[in-house]
């Protein structure tokens, strides 16, 4: 790994969880040689980054800015990276009822990284790339299903007022797109 990665590294440490990215505000260091390809493998210099670590990482101080751009952020440091399709991938799909009678639907990200649908976490079908699902996430990421988690949560469908939905904590997600 070159001396920028190690740098971005030690400057993070290691919470992978939760970043305080809304406090870190640094100017913009320059653009990095790092993409996100649309299955969503890390790509350094053209070589894939294999380190589950590393990804975790970069994922957790991951932006997307006002200008659609997307961003590795430290409290010091801003590097600009390229995304092909969406930066993250839903790669499963469970259902939950953790308590309570209400349905949760948990998803897992390609990072590992766990969070249920709901009104924080919104299901969306993301147009620019055929309807899919995708789930919107924190700092304005958002992330595809990849197609077997896909499959696994068109099999929770409910008819919703004649549309196929998906409930999950309170919410109703529809999984058809509009009529226009």
């Amino acid at each position: 790994m070159n001396d920028q990665l190690d740098s971005i590294e030690k400057k993070v440490g290691r919470d992978f969880e939760s970043p305080p990215l809304h406090l870190w505000d640094p100017p913009l260091s320059g653009d990095i040689d790092i993409r996100i390809d649309k299955t969503g493998r890390w790509i350094h210099e053209g070589v894939e980054i294999k380190r589950d670590s590393i990804v975790r990482l970069f994922a957790s101080i991951l932006r997307r800015e006002d200008d659609l751009e997307y961003y590795l952020v430290t409290p010091g440091e801003k590097w600009r990276i390229q995304v092909d399709a969406l930066p993250l991938i839903v790669v499963d799909v469970d259902r939950q009822a953790p308590g309570t009678s209400e349905t949760v639907i948990e998803v897992t990200l390609n990072t590992g990284k766990k969070l249920h649908l709901g009104a924080h976490h919104r299901l969306y079908l993301e147009e620019v790339h055929d309807n899919i699902a995708a789930v919107r996430l924190n700092h304005g990421l958002t992330a595809l299903f990849a197609r077997s988690a896909w499959y696994r949560l068109v099999e929770m469908t409910e008819q919703k007022q004649g549309r196929a939905c998906i409930v999950s904590a309170g919410e109703i997600f529809p999984l058809e797109a509009q009529v226009k």
